[in-house]
């Protein structure tokens, strides 16, 4: 049985969703960038989400974005389902789109985990091998002069959504500086140097190995149904929170622990037929299904 998340307003997460069989389901393309980005900017802008910098890899995607009112499930839900929905039709398939289990959400603990997960995110194409820079990526690439200006308009491509449907005929995407920095100058600065550091050493990193960048063009050409060398690290760590500060990290794993401890404990009262029993904050699924009360720190 998976463990129950905590799902708290305001948090800051590290997101990472994967295809189907690792398949390039995801694949660079006019069709797949246009469906991916426009249905991001409508489910961050329904359900309030912040949105810090992204990065859409052929067969997995990251985003580093803020949850102001708790509803990160409800977005990856709605936003998962949109996308496979419409690329399974370009692609003519009805199997599943995402790879089994849950997406992964990774809470970060301060602005310096923050930084990391956003270069991290930014510095993926490279570090897999596949361009000598973010920038030459040819699918959805967040680059770090967007944080902080002015939202970009996203037009409803013509696949897939209805002229007349429930969905605009545009919405506004934008990514905004997460908190913890003196200023978006200032994140912009760290990040774009943190970057640099990062595919400078990618860069080393291949050398070593004899290898070279495969390139855009490369990259296009792969067919949607293909997947990575059976050799690609797999069934690694999947962890709930990240911070590079040693005792930040600890009490935050206290935190965690005391939530599953008391979420056991109230589970087990409520099933005992005690229906007024309150569950830990962050509480999401006995909540949104079952209305249960939970505790506030507010």
């Amino acid at each position: 049985m998976t463990a129950p998340r905590q799902v708290l307003p305001n948090t800051t997460y590290l997101i990472t969703r994967r295809c189907f069989g690792r398949m390039f389901l995801l694949r660079p393309s006019a069709l797949e960038n246009a469906v991916f980005e426009y249905a991001l900017a409508v489910k961050a802008r329904e359900y309030g989400i912040l949105l810090h910098a992204y990065c859409v890899l052929s067969n997995h995607w990251h985003c580093v974005l803020t949850d102001p009112h708790g509803r990160l499930p409800e977005f990856q839900r709605d936003l998962g389902s949109t996308i496979a929905r419409a690329l399974n039709a370009a692609h003519g398939r009805w199997e599943s789109f995402w790879a089994p289990g849950s997406y992964s959400a990774v809470a970060l603990q301060a602005a310096d985990d923050v930084l990391d997960k956003l270069a991290y995110v930014l510095a993926n194409p490279v570090v897999a091998g596949l361009v000598r820079r973010g920038a030459e990526w040819p699918g959805l690439w967040s680059a770090p002069s967007r944080i902080g200006a002015a939202a970009s308009t996203v037009r409803r491509p013509d696949h897939y959504f209805r002229k007349g449907g429930p969905t605009p005929p545009a919405a506004e995407l934008e990514l905004t500086c997460p908190h913890g920095f003196d200023s978006v100058e200032e994140l912009r600065a760290r990040l774009t140097e943190e970057l640099g550091r990062r595919e400078e050493q990618a860069a080393l990193d291949l050398a070593k190995q004899g290898r070279s960048f495969a390139g855009a063009r490369k990259v296009c050409a792969q067919s949607a149904f293909a997947s990575p060398t059976p050799d690609e690290p797999r069934r690694g760590l999947k962890p709930r929170l990240a911070s590079r500060d040693k005792w930040k990290r600890i009490e935050a794993i206290g935190r965690l622990k005391r939530f599953l401890t008391e979420y056991r404990e109230a589970w087990s009262a409520f099933t005992r037929g005690a229906r007024g029993t309150v569950f830990p904050e962050g509480t999401y699924w006995m909540r949104v299904t079952c209305c249960v009360a939970c505790f506030s720190s507010a």
